[in-house]
C-alpha cells in the first residue's frame, strides 16, 4: 500500500467521491480517497425505499445529537449523516433538486464578479453529470453518470395530493429543475429501475474506478498535517485501529481536499489548527491560522410535519411488513415494478403562501405514511395516513459547530438553531396553514379521516408556533460551516476557488463551502461542488 499521493480526498460522500473520481480520471497521478464509513453494497441501501428501514438506527448513519435548543424548550434532536461510501447519496430519499438560478446568482454577488459561481457557470456541471430519463434540453443532460428518473411507481395518495394542491390554485410543474421552480408535481430521483444511483455507483463503480485511485473504507481522519503553512498530508486511523500518515508526493504540486460534510469538515480544520484562535486555545490546540468563521454559519432546512389519518388501504402503511412485504418483493423480483421502486416520497410542491409573484418560500414533501423524527415518534399513533412536511427553503437562522475536545474521536458540538429567527418561524407557520388546507381539499379530503397534528381546533399563530417548536427537525441538509467569501469578509473560510485561506494546498468541496444554502435538496449541489473543485485543481486555479 502506498503512503504518498498527489491528491488526498477526505470523505467519500456526494462531493468527495466525485472530486476523487474526476481527479483520478483526468490526471494519471495517485489519488487517495479516505472514507470513514462502510461499503455501499447492501440491498436495503440499493432499494429506493430501503432507507425507511434504517432511518431510526443503522451503522450506515452517524447520529449527531444537537446541543439543547433553548428556543425549542430545551429539545435535543438528531442530525443523521451518511456513514458509508457515497455519503448522503447512499442513504437519502434520492430527490434530485438543484435549487434555482437566483441561489447561484446570490453566490456570485457575494463572492464578486470574477468568482464564476453564477447560474450560467454551474448549470453546465449539473447537465454534465445527469442522465435524465425524460428530459434533454437547455436545463438537462441525458448522457452523464448520475441516473435521474421520474418515479417508477406513484401511489394514488400522491396523485390526490398533487390534484388537491392544484385545486388550491398552484399550477402543475413537470420540472422543478427547469425554468420555474414554483408549482406542484412529482419529483425526479437519483435512481433507475428500482436501484439507487449514488455517487458510489455513478462515479466509483467497479468498471469506472481508475487504477490510480485508491479507496480506503472505515478510515477516520484525525487532522491535516500542516507544515510551514502548507498542507502536506493527513493523520488517520484505519479499521484496525492503527494510526497512520498519508502524505503528498510533492506538497507544492499536490493537494488535500476536505469533503467530510458540514459537521466534520470544520471539526477537522479546527483539530488541524485552523479556526478561531480563542476556541482552539480552549482545547490546547496551537492556532496556525486564525479563521473565526470555521464552524460558524451553520445553515439547515427546517422541516415540520402535518399528519392526517386516512381510510384503510391508503398510502404505504404496513407495505413493508408481513405478507404485503413479500407480495411487493415478489412483484419487484418478477416484474421490476411496484412500491419497492418508490423512494417513499413521490410528490411535492414549491409555494409562496404570502405572494403569488415572489419566489417560493416553502418546499413540501408528500409522504404517504405517518412520518416523524426519532425524538417525537410517540406523539402520534402509527396508522393509515399521510404526512405533508413543510420546509423553509431560504432560512435566515444560523447555528454553529464547535469542538467538544481535542480528541479526534469525540463528536463535535452541533447547535443548528432551527427556527430561531422570527422570519423563519413566520414562514413555516404560513406553510403549515397552506398545506393543512390541502388535506381539506378534494380529492385528497375524500380519503382523510382527521388531521391529528397540529391540533386542528387551535390554529392561532401561537398554537402553530408551539407545534413547530415541538416537532421541527433537520431536512438533512447541514451547510455553510466553512463558507466561501469575499477577501474582505472576516468570517469567510474559503476563497472563491474553494481554497482555505492562509494555507496552501488545502481545499474544501462539500456543502460546508456554500455561502448560503440553495432552495431545495442539496445532494446534486454537493456533486457539483466536487466537480468544480477537481476542475479548479486541474486547471491550476490557485
Amino acid at each position: 500500500m502506498r503512503s504518498h499521493y498527489k491528491y488526498i480526498v477526505v470523505g467519500g460522500g456526494s462531493a468527495g467521491a466525485v472530486a476523487a473520481a474526476r481527479l483520478a480520471k483526468k490526471d494519471t497521478a495517485a489519488v487517495l480517497l479516505l472514507e470513514g464509513g462502510y461499503s455501499h453494497k447492501h440491498p436495503l441501501l440499493d432499494m429506493p425505499a430501503g432507507i425507511f428501514k434504517m432511518i431510526n438506527g443503522s451503522k450506515y448513519m452517524h447520529y449527531y445529537h444537537t446541543t439543547p435548543q433553548a428556543h425549542l424548550g430545551g429539545r435535543v434532536h438528531d442530525i443523521p449523516q451518511g456513514n458509508v461510501l457515497g455519503g448522503g447519496s447512499s442513504v437519502n430519499a434520492q430527490v434530485y433538486m438543484r435549487g434555482r438560478a437566483s441561489d447561484y446568482n446570490e453566490w456570485q454577488q457575494i463572492l464578486g464578479d470574477d468568482a464564476q459561481w453564477g447560474w450560467e457557470h454551474v448549470l453546465p456541471y449539473f447537465k454534465e453529470m445527469e442522465a435524465n430519463n425524460r428530459l434533454l434540453n437547455e436545463y438537462h443532460g441525458a448522457s452523464g453518470p448520475v441516473l435521474v428518473s421520474d418515479p417508477q411507481h406513484i401511489d394514488d395518495s400522491s396523485r390526490a395530493f398533487v390534484q388537491s394542491v392544484q385545486a388550491q390554485g398552484i399550477p402543475f410543474n413537470d420540472d422543478f429543475n427547469g425554468a420555474q421552480q414554483k408549482g406542484v408535481g412529482f419529483y425526479q430521483f437519483t435512481n433507475r429501475n428500482g436501484r439507487r444511483s449514488s455517487t458510489a455507483y455513478a462515479f466509483l463503480g467497479e468498471d469506472q474506478t481508475p487504477n490510480n485511485l485508491e479507496i480506503q473504507l472505515q478510515c477516520r481522519v484525525h487532522k491535516v498535517i500542516i507544515e510551514d503553512g502548507v498542507a502536506v498530508g493527513v493523520i488517520y486511523e484505519n479499521e484496525s485501529g492503527e494510526v497512520l500518515e498519508a502524505r503528498l508526493d510533492n506538497a507544492l504540486a499536490g493537494e488535500v481536499i476536505l469533503a467530510a460534510g458540514a459537521l466534520i469538515t470544520p471539526k477537522l480544520l479546527m483539530l488541524s489548527g485552523v479556526g478561531g484562535a480563542e476556541q482552539l486555545e480552549q482545547h490546547g490546540i496551537h492556532c496556525i491560522v486564525d479563521l473565526p468563521g470555521v464552524g460558524e454559519n451553520l445553515i439547515d432546512h427546517p422541516e415540520v410535519p402535518i399528519i392526517a389519518t386516512a381510510k384503510k388501504g391508503f398510502g404505504y402503511f404496513k407495505q413493508g411488513e408481513g405478507w404485503r412485504m413479500w407480495r411487493n418483493g415478489l412483484q419487484f423480483a418478477l416484474f421490476g415494478s411496484g412500491p419497492v421502486t418508490s423512494a417513499g416520497v413521490e410528490a411535492g410542491a414549491f409555494v409562496n403562501p404570502i405572494s403569488d409573484t415572489e419566489e417560493a418560500t416553502i418546499q413540501a414533501f408528500c409522504v404517504p405514511m405517518v412520518y416523524l423524527d426519532r425524538d417525537v415518534l410517540n406523539l402520534v399513533n402509527h396508522d393509515y395516513g399521510m404526512t405533508i412536511t413543510t420546509v423553509v427553503v431560504k432560512p435566515v437562522s444560523r447555528g454553529y459547530v464547535r469542538l467538544a475536545s481535542s480528541n479526534a474521536n469525540d463528536k463535535p458540538l452541533v447547535c443548528p438553531n432551527l427556527l430561531k429567527e422570527d422570519a423563519d418561524l413566520s414562514a413555516m407557520i404560513a406553510g403549515q396553514r397552506f398545506f393543512i388546507k390541502s388535506f381539506q381539499t378534494l380529492p385528497l379530503a375524500n380519503s382523510i379521516k382527521s388531521i391529528v397534528m397540529p391540533e386542528i381546533n387551535s390554529l392561532s399563530d401561537e398554537s402553530l408556533a408551539e407545534h413547530c417548536r415541538k416537532t421541527v427537525k433537520t431536512n438533512y441538509h447541514p451547510a455553510g460551516t466553512c463558507k466561501m467569501g469575499a477577501a474582505e469578509d472576516p468570517m469567510s473560510v474559503l476563497n472563491n476557488r474553494l481554497q482555505v485561506k492562509g494555507i496552501k494546498g488545502l481545499r474544501v468541496c462539500d456543502m460546508s463551502a456554500v455561502p448560503n444554502i440553495n432552495a431545495g435538496n442539496t445532494n446534486a449541489v454537493a456533486m457539483m461542488l466536487g466537480q468544480r473543485c477537481a476542475d479548479f485543481i486541474l486547471a491550476g486555479d490557485i
